[in-house]
């Protein structure tokens, strides 16, 4: 086999190819792109610069111990830069559904740095005398130690870059709303039934006190992302690796991630175990749950025009059907379902994903890596989404609120304390089969005064929380 205009030739343990000359990756990048055409899907940006980051941080450790020449570990830097601003990012071709632990993945980061850095030090592509995939870019490495610490490192830049921003907006929003309403009094539901007086602004509020939980919680998880086993080679023993390498490259990376990364306490552990990112994902499905839920709340109290509750106007963003003209749709509350669904499907894979491993190594690390960093970055897309395109807008209909809260037969609790629960439940059943109001079954039968009834039933005062 030749070298043509168009080819070179590179060899690996399984024989020679041609290589597209215009094509950063090499032959196992090839090879995993023909045995792998699964799904379409491509590495996430967000893992590429993970992996890209611990290759640009062990290239400098590696310099600095004089594991490998300066000139090599610069070149190797400034290629990863490249990447890391944007530059071949087409050249991650590795579909997501691929070889165990991520061996395809990782030698196609290897082989792109190293073709790039070859043609920095003016050079040919797939001249790996001089700057090798695997002796150089990948030096005191091993796919077993890299791609859990990438995992990691992805996950936290996706939460500092998604989802935090994401979680804090949305929390702030509706804060605002929450004061914004304060003095709308509604119907409070349960079992979708009538109940007691609320505050719609009390609503709001305690949405906002469920996500600061939730954001509190994932900021817990995510520190067991912070320490890495990288620098544990091959079984977590750090075979090939300078006895200083551990140290150093962790220090590296916590420079250039401004994370607080640690080695370890013990590498073995760190490599084996996924369940640091069942934790994470576990937060991120509870996250997705309440979600959910406050989407569909959202939908429900959006409900009408005519013929649903419609105590809340969602923003409308685009015509909602077809055939029906004039017809809005609460679609953005719609999505955020759809997406939260997904985040939970992950976790249930990631949580088989994680248990699938045996003795030295987990092989379905590339799972865990694209459902983790998907789920961060999905759900942080959608509560910015819902924020900006949904809760911002949301305007109150105070009347029909007034008017549901007056009507509702769950007034009569307040009259527990004063008539008894059975008098209390025998007029709310007259009331209902009579058409008569509560006030006026009350002062009918003589069970207390106008004066005391009308403190009694004050929606203000009853839809207040107590000892806030």
């Amino acid at each position: 086999m030749e070298a043509s205009p168009s080819f070179r030739i590179e060899k690996d343990s399984m024989g020679d190819r041609q290589i597209p000359n215009e094509v950063y990756y090499g032959i196992q990048t090839l090879r995993a792109t023909e045995n792998f055409p699964i799904s379409g899907l491509r590495p996430l940006p967000t893992y590429v610069d993970a992996c890209v980051l611990i290759k640009k941080a062990a290239a400098i450790a590696n310099s600095e111990l004089d594991c490998i020449p300066s000139d090599i570990s610069d070149a190797i830097v400034r290629s990863a830069d490249e990447v890391l601003k944007g530059q071949f990012r087409d050249q991650f071709v590795v579909d997501v559904y691929q070889a165990g632990a991520g061996t395809s993945h990782h030698m196609n980061v290897n082989e792109v740095l190293a073709n790039r850095a070859l043609e920095l030090l003016d050079d040919t592509k797939g001249n790996y005398q001089r700057v090798s995939p695997n002796d150089h870019v990948n030096y005191g490495q091993s796919t077993n130690d890299v791609i859990p610490t990438a995992i990691r490192i992805g996950g936290l830049l996706a939460l500092e870059h998604s989802l935090y921003p994401a979680l804090e907006g949305a929390i702030a929003t509706l804060k605002d709303k929450a004061e914004e309403f304060q003095p709308v009094v509604k119907s409070g539901r349960t079992h979708l039934q009538d109940a007691v007086p609320v505050r719609m602004g009390e609503g709001f509020r305690a949405w906002a006190h469920i996500l600061s939980d939730h954001l509190r919680r994932i900021k817990t998880a995510s520190e067991d992302l912070m320490q890495l086993g990288l620098g544990g080679s091959a079984a977590g023993t750090g075979l090939n690796t300078h006895p200083h390498y551990r140290q150093k490259v962790a220090q590296v990376l916590a420079d250039l991630t401004q994370q607080p990364l640690a080695p370890a306490p013990h590498p073995m552990a760190a490599m084996q175990s996924m369940a640091p990112f069942v934790h994470v994902s576990g937060c991120l499905r509870n996250l997705a749950q309440d979600c959910t839920k406050i989407s569909h709340d959202l939908r429900l109290m959006d409900s009408g025009p005519k013929t649903g509750l419609k105590e809340i106007q969602l923003p409308p963003v685009q015509p909602g059907s077809s055939i029906m003209p004039g017809k809005y749709n609460p679609v953005m509350a719609e999505m955020t379902s759809m997406v939260c669904f997904q985040v939970m499907g992950y976790d249930a894979a990631i949580a088989l994903a994680a248990q699938a491993g045996q003795l030295e190594l987990n092989v379905m690390m590339p799972l865990i890596a694209y459902n983790l960093i998907h789920s961060i970055e999905i759900l942080g897309n959608t509560i910015s989404a819902l924020s900006e395109k949904c809760m911002q807008g949301i305007t109150v209909n105070k009347e029909r609120c007034l008017s549901y809260a007056e009507g509702s037969l769950a007034l009569v609790t307040a009259l527990n304390t004063h008539i008894g629960y059975l008098n209390a439940a025998a007029i709310a059943k007259e009331s209902l089969e009579t058409g008569k109001s509560l006030r006026q079954l009350v002062l009918e039968k003589d069970l207390m005064d106008e004066a005391q009834l009308q403190e009694v039933l004050d929606l203000d005062a009853m839809s207040q929380i107590q000892g806030m």
